[in-house]
C-alpha cells in the first residue's frame, strides 16, 4: 500500500508472467483444437465406402458357399458397404447365428443396430439366447469340475481332451481368446504326432476366425513337419494349412508367396472348408496375386496346375489366358468387372486397387517391351483409355524406372531410349580387365614376398625376432622385387 492506504499496482514482471501464462493457455487451446481437427480428419478418412457390385453379383448364391463364423463375418461386412441388400444381410446373419451358440454376437447386433434389425423385420428371441447361455454354462461347469479331477489324478490324455472340448465351446461362442488359451494348454499334454497336428489345426482355425495372422505361419510350419500330414485322409487338413498360409501372405501383401500357397492347395480339400473359404475364393485370390507378380512362363504353368479351380470361375480363367496370349485389353476388362465385386470381399477389399494397378502397369510394360516405338493412339485403344490418361500412366512408369523410354508428345508416340549395347559391352569388358589386373598384381606380390622370406617370424626360444634372418630376407626380397618390377637391368649396368 502507498501513503494514502490504496493498493499499489502489480509489478511489471508479474504482469508479464501473467501474460505469458495466458498465451500458454491460448496455445494449449489451439493445439487441442488442432488435435481434435486431426482426429476428425482421421475419422473422416476411415469412412466405409459404398459399393455397387456388378449385375451378375447374387448375394444369396455368393454367401451360400460359407457357414459358421466366416459366413456371419462376411454378411456383416457386406451390410456396411452394400446398403441395398443390408436388410437381407442382417436377416441371413441372424439365421446363421441361431444355428450355433454365439449369443454374444447375437446380443451385440441388437444393441448396436436395433433400428436396422427392426426395419428388416427381425425381433430379439430372448428365450433362445437365454436357453443357449444356460445350457452352455452347465456344460462348461461340468467340464471344469471334470478337468480338476483329472488334474488331481494327473491323467494327461483326459486333461488334453477336456481342454479341447472347452476350447471348442469357446470357439462356438465367439470367444476366440478363450479358445486359443485352452487349445494352447494342450501343448504340454500332446503325446503323439496326431495330437500335435490337431493342436496346429485348432490354433490356425482360431487365428483365422479371430483375424490374427501373425502366428499362422509358425503353426503351419510345425504341422508341415509332421509326416502324418501327407496321408490321404489328411488332404483336407493339408489344404487348410496351405490356404491359411496364403491368406497370411495376402494380408501382409506378399502376393507371389500367396499365389504359390493357393496353387499348392488341392481342389478336393478346399471344397470341404466351408467354414473358412470357397474354391471360388482360392481361384480369384491365387489368379490375381499371380498376375501381379508371376512371369509369363509361370502363368502358363499356373493355368495347367490351377485348372480345377479355374473351371469354377470361367471369367478368371479367361482373364489369365488373355494375359498370357497378350490380349491385355480383354484381361483388364474382366478384371475391371470383378473389381467392384471384390470390394465386398472381406480378405481382398484392401488389396484390389493395388493389385489392379500392378497388373495394369505390368501389362503396359510388356506391351511396349518388344518395340522401339509405339503409337500412343493404338496403345490407348488396346488398353481402352484416352491418350492423356495413358500419358499420365506412362509418366509414372518412366519416372519409377519400369519403362526405359520417353514420350514424344508432338508425334504422339512412345520411343525407347537409345542405349548402345556395344559401348556398354566394351565398358564392362574394360572394367573387368582392370579388376583382373589388380588382383593378379596383388597375388604376384604376395607370392614373391613368400618366396623371398619377407616374413616376420618369432624366435624358437620365445619372444623376439631373428634380426639376421629378417635382414637377409629383406635383402633377398628387395632383389626379388626389383627383378619382378624390371630393376634387374640396373644391377647389370653397375657391374
Amino acid at each position: 500500500k502507498n501513503d494514502f492506504g490504496t493498493q499499489m499496482s502489480d509489478k511489471p514482471h508479474e504482469k508479464k508472467a501473467e501474460a505469458r501464462d495466458d498465451e500458454r493457455k491460448d496455445d494449449k487451446k489451439v493445439s487441442k483444437a488442432k488435435s481434435s481437427s486431426k482426429k476428425s480428419e482421421k475419422i473422416e478418412v476411415k469412412k466405409i465406402p459404398v459399393v455397387v457390385p456388378s449385375k451378375d453379383f447374387d448375394l444369396e448364391k455368393y454367401i451360400g458357399r460359407y457357414e459358421g463364423h466366416t459366413k456371419v463375418a462376411r454378411l456383416l461386412f457386406i451390410s456396411e458397404r452394400y446398403p441395398e441388400k443390408q436388410n437381407l444381410c442382417y436377416k441371413l446373419a441372424i439365421e446363421e447365428l441361431k444355428k450355433g451358440r454365439n449369443t454374444s454376437q447375437y446380443r451385440k447386433l441388437f444393441n448396436t443396430v436395433p433400428e436396422k434389425l427392426s426395419q428388416a423385420g427381425i425381433t430379439f428371441d430372448s428365450s433362445w439366447a437365454d436357453g443357449v447361455d444356460k445350457a452352455t454354462s452347465a456344460e462348461s461347469d461340468a467340464l471344469e469340475s471334470e478337468l480338476q479331477n483329472h488334474k488331481t489324478n494327473q491323467n494327461r490324455k483326459k486333461i488334453r481332451s477336456i481342454h479341447n472340448k472347452i476350447g471348442d465351446i469357446c470357439f462356438a461362442r465367439g470367444d476366440f481368446n478363450g479358445a486359443s488359451r485352452n487349445y494352447m494348454r494342450t501343448a504340454e499334454h500332446c503325446l503323439t504326432p496326431e495330437h500335435n497336428l490337431i493342436l496346429s489345426k485348432n490354433s490356425v482355425r482360431t487365428s483365422l476366425a479371430w483375424g490374427t495372422f501373425a502366428q499362422i505361419n509358425s503353426y503351419v510350419e510345425k504341422a508341415e513337419n509332421i509326416p502324418l500330414l501327407s496321408n490321404k485322409e489328411n488332404s483336407s487338413l493339408a489344404s487348410m494349412f496351405k490356404v491359411a498360409s496364403g491368406l497370411a501372405a495376402l494380408e501382409s501383401s506378399r502376393y507371389a508367396e500367396a499365389a504359390r500357397k493357393f496353387a499348392e492347395a488341392s481342389f478336393e480339400g478346399v471344397s470341404t472348408l466351408h467354414d473358412l473359404i470357397s474354391p471360388e475364393d482360392v481361384a480369384i485370390y491365387g489368379s490375381l496375386c499371380a498376375l501381379s507378380e508371376f512371369t509369363r512362363e509361370e502363368l502358363k504353368e499356373l493355368l495347367s496346375e490351377f485348372y480345377n479351380f479355374l473351371e469354377v470361375v470361367p471369367s478368371v480363367r479367361k482373364m489369365l489366358s488373355s494375359f498370357v496370349t497378350s490380349n491385355y485389353a480383354g484381361s483388364l476388362e474382366v478384371l475391371k468387372e470383378l473389381k467392384n465385386d471384390l470390394q465386398l470381399d472381406i480378405h481382398m477389399h484392401d488389396h484390389i486397387e493395388r493389385l489392379y494397378t500392378k497388373i495394369r502397369n505390368k501389362a503396359l510394360k510388356e506391351y511396349f517391351q518388344p518395340y522401339c516405338s509405339v503409337d500412343l493412339e493404338k496403345m490407348a485403344k488396346a488398353f481402352q483409355t484416352t491418350i492423356p490418361e495413358l500419358e499420365n500412366e506412362l509418366v509414372e512408369l518412366i519416372n519409377s524406372g519400369h519403362i526405359q523410354a520417353r514420350i514424344d508428345s508432338f508425334n504422339k508416340c512412345l520411343v525407347a531410349r537409345n542405349v548402345t549395347k556395344r559401348a556398354q559391352t566394351y565398358t564392362k569388358t574394360i572394367s573387368a580387365g582392370e579388376a583382373y589386373q589388380a588382383q593378379a598384381r596383388a597375388m604376384l606380390l604376395r607370392v614373391s614376398l613368400t618366396q623371398n622370406n619377407m616374413l616376420v617370424k618369432p624366435e624358437k626360444g620365445g619372444a623376439g625376432f631373428d634380426k639376421g634372418r629378417v635382414g637377409t630376407g629383406m635383402g633377398g626380397g628387395m632383389m626379388g622385387l626389383g627383378s619382378m618390377m624390371g630393376m634387374g637391368g640396373m644391377q647389370g649396368r653397375r657391374n
